[in-house]
């Protein structure tokens, strides 16, 4: 019976309720060590199997434990072991993911699949009556299982899913609702202080309140210490006609008296289960410890007569009440139990413990023995680490293998490899959304390489093989290969999460066309349009292809002595063909935008998307969704572009990728401008500009910028607007961007004419013309022909650009400003349709303050009739409208749920709201709507 506990048993009866109404919830239980975190996960298991109303919820519970801390997917395994089953339920990639993860089938080393298929399994055993998930010593549970399962907590909402954790100390639970758990107060104390008595010493025996007092204030209301202090009391002390001891026993003694009052055998049994939990193995080593018997294969639960045997040493330990053996495991009463046996065993006696431990499991087990018990380098124990990280990486488990790459690397006694481990150490924390960790170990590993022979004076000195990658002999890399190794990542951390002009700077120190890939993409982000020109200009000494032609036409195109860049981009648009990479589909958009074709660009950006999510490339999926986002909005499709930005954003937030963050707040500001929301807009693009502007992410400020003047330009601040776009024509590297200043010149124009400006509209359109000189597309001649039409053009400009148009979002601009310009010269009747065309399209993409100005300026052509309502599209989410689109495109629930790192139960339930909301019953006549 639980004594207090008031506010934390209503919040679990709430998340109860809430799964079992087929919602879904987390809820973070913090408190020290003793203080009722299990006990409440208990009563939360009692309530779930007892859920009236329906058939009992299903209940699944894991714990952490030390010994298994650095062993992948350890506590998942755990957890997910009873419905494993339900795999074959999954989509194909999710499935593969998580049977691989669980040891069932091949590994696969993308974290976010796993992730989401640990998501959707929990989906599918939440039916028919809800699911409960109980995670314990969150602290202990290994990195890769914590990730998995935090992810899925954060996103738990229409699954019928609960998950309580408990966690002490001051691990992180980003994301997920915490409640402290506190000790208890001094009455509730006295309860649960008087139960205990009235048990063992009839229900007349009672705690003095002066005695209950000093016990609660030693204790903070904690109730196991007050429990084993109380025990340890006599019945004339409790009462108050003794005095007390002082001090009173508890703290570290609380345990360590009982273990320390036990046999040799037992203490050994304990000994052994600190370290290890499968019962075979705890009995053999603690046998082989004692010394009390050969290791013959036989079973060791029974020891012999004398007493000294592990099987009666066990029997001592459990009638002790310290540890329990539940089914072929042993568990301990309290993980205090635990640190009570260590201070007993003593450094010397745990690595010999450790050793004992190592010859008798293997594979990753072996390998952690082995690390406690060296004292000093071994290559073979640094090997057995690697090894071990190497099976944890393939799974997809980033963190846990750069905790044993680390600890490999301690223990290498060579310093070349030892530099190299710490470098793979540095790329699996950073993949693992750990960039404080990968940062210092690429540190350690720097520091350490610039001791080795052959270290290169420059590090453009590094020499590379055919691939780009550092170069390695007999398949080990050169001292100099390893330095350029180390000054890629570097780059390439600062280009995530820094500062990217140091980005521009470490990585433009080589020479490979990797390098130079990797620096110009760095200078891009910057906007600094020297050093993109330079380092196209490097990127020509290497033989023509899609890379190389790519890096040389953006440079050309940006040189003013340039005269190739079009013919260059041209060249590599052709061979798009031949791409299968999200990265090379990347630059091949970045190819069209310098072209002027954004239309071609946000093509290519969504195919590297597709290609992102469908062949998990580890880490980068948060990268690739911001090209993603922008390309949806480029298309109008701003619910979407929304949606994704979301997706991208948390997703960013997890990998640590901050200036990805900063990118994709700048995309929700834009979206939000659109549809007049100023608040949210303002709100996004400070965030956005507080990452940029000190991180010199010219791209993303530049974006954030813009956003703030669309907002102004769709809310009818003309001048604003254009001082807006002015400015942002100014930014220099850092602030500002060449290909932001293109793409928003139809807007400057706009704004220059509605301010006033005519000759600012005019020497816009001028260069936009010298930009999009190459671009050949329809959307991009549209939007000449509308800026020369605004610029003082006659009306045949408006009629080609709203033939051309193809995109609705640009395509009901055009029609609006042409049916303005009618309207003002006298031409009601012909401005109307035009208004009307373009006030239901923005209507359609919930542009609301631009189907506002058509819905005035119909009103002001002499349409009286009232505005009419919304779209029934605009009464879907974001998600709903990514889910029906994909559904009526011919998507399964299945494929859904894998591109969108859902569930297939989340999908269906998603569908569910969306039919009524679009008056159908089906997904054929969801096709047909959309």
């Amino acid at each position: 019976m639980l004594y207090g506990r008031v506010s934390e048993t209503t919040a679990i009866t709430g998340l109860l309720a809430s799964a079992a109404a087929g919602e879904g919830g987390a809820l973070a239980l913090r408190g020290e060590a003793g203080v009722g975190k299990s006990a409440l996960l208990s009563l939360a298991a009692s309530l779930g199997e007892a859920s009236s109303g329906g058939g009992a919820m299903r209940v699944l519970r894991a714990g952490g434990v030390e010994p298994e801390a650095d062993l992948a997917f350890a506590a998942l395994h755990q957890l997910l072991r009873p419905v494993t089953g339900l795999l074959d339920a999954l989509p194909g990639p999710q499935r593969d993911a998580v049977a691989g993860a669980l040891g069932l089938a091949a590994p696969s080393s993308d974290r976010f699949l796993v992730s989401a298929g640990v998501l959707s399994l929990l989906a599918e055993a939440a039916v028919p009556d809800g699911l409960l998930c109980l995670v314990d010593d969150v602290q202990w549970l290994d990195r890769a299982s914590a990730d998995a399962l935090l992810f899925a907590a954060r996103r738990l909402r229409t699954e019928g899913v609960a998950m309580l954790l408990a966690v002490r100390g001051d691990m992180p639970v980003k994301g997920v609702p915490e409640l402290r758990v506190g000790g208890l107060d001094a009455a509730s104390a006295g309860d649960l202080l008087g139960s205990r008595l009235a048990v063992t010493l009839g229900s007349g025996a009672g705690v003095a309140p002066v005695v209950r007092d000093r016990l609660v204030a030693l204790s903070g209301g904690n109730p196991l210490v007050l429990r084993e202090t109380a025990a340890r009391l006599t019945v004339g002390q409790l009462a108050g006609r003794a005095p007390l001891p002082d001090p009173l026993p508890g703290g570290e003694q609380l345990f360590g008296d009982q273990v320390a009052g036990l046999g040799e055998a037992a203490r050994l049994v304990l000994l052994a289960a600190s370290l290890e939990s499968d019962l075979d193995v705890v009995l053999r080593a603690s046998s082989r410890l004692n010394g009390t018997l050969p290791d013959t294969g036989n079973d060791l639960r029974n020891g012999p007569g004398d007493g000294d045997g592990p099987g009666n040493g066990l029997v001592e330990a459990e009638a002790a009440g310290l540890v329990a053996v539940e089914g072929t495991r042993v568990r301990f009463r309290h993980p205090l139990v635990r640190s009570a046996v260590h201070a007993w065993a003593g450094s010397a006696r745990l690595r010999q413990a450790h050793a004992v431990l190592a010859a008798l499991v293997e594979g990753d087990r072996r390998a952690w023995h082995l690390a406690a018990v060296a004292l000093a380098p071994d290559e073979e124990v640094a090997a057995a680490l690697a090894a071990s990280a190497g099976r944890a990486r393939a799974r997809g488990g980033y963190g846990d293998a750069a905790t044993a790459l680390a600890r490999s690397a301690e223990l290498t006694p060579d310093p070349g490899r030892r530099a190299e481990r710490l470098v793979e150490a540095a790329t699996a924390a950073w993949l693992a959304g750990r960039p404080g960790q990968a940062e210092t170990h690429l540190a350690e590993a720097r520091e350490l390489a610039e001791t080795l022979p052959g270290h290169p004076a420059d590090p453009g000195d590094t020499p590379y093989d055919e691939t780009g990658r550092p170069a390695s002999q007999g398949g080990v890399r050169t001292v100099a290969g390893l330095v350029g190794e180390i000054a890629r990542l570097r780059g390439r951390f600062e280009l995530n999460g820094g500062d990217a002009a140091e980005a521009v700077r470490i990585l433009g120190a080589g020479d490979s066309l990797e390098a130079l890939a990797d620096a110009s993409e760095a200078a891009s982000y910057v906007g600094d349009v020297d050093a993109i020109v330079e380092l196209g200009r490097r990127a020509r000494a290497h033989p023509r292809g899609f890379l190389r032609d790519t890096v040389a036409g953006i440079g050309a195109m940006l040189d003013p002595g340039g005269d190739d860049g079009e013919e260059l981009l041209r060249a590599a648009l052709a061979r798009t063909g031949e791409l299968r990479e999200a990265a090379e589909f990347l630059w091949a958009c970045a190819a069209a935008s310098y072209l002027g074709e954004a239309d071609v660009s946000a093509e290519l950006a969504g195919r590297a998307g597709a290609v992102a999510r469908m062949s998990g490339i580890a880490g980068q999926l948060p990268v690739v969704l911001e090209f993603v986002s922008t390309a949806e909005r480029i298309r109008g499709r701003l619910a979407e572009s929304a949606a994704i930005a979301e997706e991208g954003l948390a997703l960013a937030q997890e990998a640590g990728y901050t200036n990805s963050v900063g990118a994709h707040l700048a995309n929700l500001a834009v979206v939000a401008a659109l549809r007049g929301e100023e608040e949210t807009c303002r709100r996004y693009a400070a965030e956005a500009l507080a990452i940029a502007i000190p991180h010199r992410v010219g791209l993303r400020a530049a974006v954030a910028s813009y956003a703030l003047a669309m907002l102004d330009l769709g809310l009818g601040r003309f001048e604003a607007a254009h001082a807006r776009f002015v400015s942002i024509t100014r930014a220099g590297p850092g602030a500002g961007h060449p290909t932001v200043v293109w793409r928003s010149t139809p807007d400057r124009v706009e704004a220059a004419v509605a301010a006033g400006d005519p000759d600012a509209a005019r020497e816009a359109v001028e260069g936009l013309e010298r930009w999009a000189a190459g671009a050949t597309t329809p959307a991009s001649r549209a939007l000449l022909a509308r800026c020369h039409a605004l610029a003082g053009g006659g009306d045949e400009l408006f009629e080609e650009a709203l033939r051309l148009h193809g995109e609705p979002f640009e395509g009901a601009r055009t029609a609006l400003l042409y049916g303005e310009r009618l309207r003002r010269t006298q031409r009601p009747g012909q401005a109307r349709a035009h208004l009307r065309a373009a006030r239901e399209t923005f209507q359609r993409l919930g542009a609301e303050p631009w189907a506002r100005r058509a819905h005035g300026e119909l009103r002001a052509a002499g349409e009286t009739a009232a505005r009419p309502q919304s779209d029934a599209l605009a009464a879907l989410t974001p998600q709903e409208l990514r889910i029906a689109r994909l559904v009526a495109a011919g998507a399964s629930s299945k494929e859904v749920a894998a591109q969108l790192f859902l569930s297939p139960r989340t999908v269906e339930y998603h569908l569910y709201k969306v039919y009524p909301k679009l008056g159908i019953t089906s997904r054929t006549e969801l096709a047909r709507l959309l």
